[in-house]
């Protein structure tokens, strides 16, 4: 069995479903349309895609969102796609609801504290993890301090800090929320989100954030199957060849550096081979990596399942009648 192979066949009947999937949900909900945030990366390049061809240009409508910390070809790949497909849309940068917050300053702030010698006027900054597969077992997250382009420095953050800079990052995907649904709700329109089942299954989004939408079509889709449908949709290679990335750091910071912690091709057939329980040697034969490292991948998914579970949860509401 190959597992890549089983991943992607099909592609053609999945971008058909997803489409009547899409339109299924805006018909349910007494919507107009859907609206989302386009960052000019693969996964809201095919979300896009897919609801133009199911609904119509007309009745889709493109945010663009960035604020001071984006990557620069953010902004023209978003528009560029809205504008190949034909898309309404607008840019509404998130930078003053940020500094009104003064998360900018906060931010700075706990990064001194664990780097003396930064300077926002000089460094880019990254938050990262070791790679996983090459040894990096431990969950220590590190921020990386580039100049120019190149890294000049790298430190070990204590928890405190850690947790605080995920707090103040997080605002940024909750403040395009609060955008796009002004927006959505004003047009009668459904939010529609973009997170892929590797992210999903991994807690790899911001509750009330990225993940406060009215539909999620790309939820049951690896991230190697999104790859597919760009391919199949024809979403320019420009999009396609950008790695995948949450654009919340200065320096521009991968899936890959932090949130998966090895390449996608890895971590999709390792989360596919543990969801329909394959056999360790085919795991190995398809992955090329030793068993321990197979065992090892497969506890720290279990892990990061367990310590995310909050995230895919609603909220729990207590009940008179002593259900909870």
């Amino acid at each position: 069995m190959q597992i890549l192979e089983e991943l992607n066949k099909d592609i053609g009947k999945l971008s058909l479903d997803l489409g009547g999937f899409i339109k299924q949900n805006v018909a349910d909900f007494r919507k107009k349309g859907v609206l989302l945030g386009v960052s000019g990366g693969v996964d809201s390049a095919v979300t896009l895609t897919l609801s133009v061809q199911e609904l119509g240009a007309e009745n889709v409508y493109g945010l663009l969102l960035p604020e001071k910390e984006s990557a620069p070809s953010s902004t023209p790949l978003g528009a560029e796609i809205c504008e190949s497909l034909g898309v309404q849309y607008e840019e509404v940068p998130i930078s003053p609801i940020l500094e009104s917050l003064d998360i900018y300053n906060r931010k700075d702030q706990v990064i001194k504290r664990a780097c003396p010698e930064y300077d926002p006027e000089v460094h880019k900054t990254s938050l990262v993890l070791p790679d996983f597969l090459d040894g990096g077992s431990m969950n220590v997250p590190y921020i990386k301090l580039a100049k120019d382009g190149e890294v000049v420095a790298q430190h070990r953050l204590k928890a405190k800090d850690y947790l605080e800079l995920i707090g103040l990052q997080g605002v940024k995907q909750r403040s395009r929320m609060i955008v796009q649904y002004m927006y959505a709700e004003k047009m009668n329109y459904a939010v529609c989100g973009t997170t892929n089942k590797t992210e999903m299954v991994l807690g790899q989004f911001v509750k009330y954030g990225d993940g406060g939408v009215d539909i999620e079509p790309l939820a049951d889709c690896y991230k190697t199957q999104v790859y597919a449908l760009a391919k199949h949709l024809n979403v320019s290679e420009a999009i396609r060849e950008r790695p995948p990335s949450p654009d919340t750091w200065s320096h521009y910071t991968s899936d890959q550096d932090f949130y998966w912690r090895m390449p996608m091709n890895a971590i999709d057939q390792l989360l596919y081979a543990q969801e329909h329980q394959l056999p360790l040697d085919v795991i190995k034969e398809n992955t090329g990596l030793p068993e321990e490292k197979i065992i090892k991948a497969q506890k720290h998914f279990d892990v990061v399942k367990k310590n995310t579970e909050y995230i895919r949860a609603a909220a729990p509401v207590f009940s008179l009648n002593g259900n909870h």
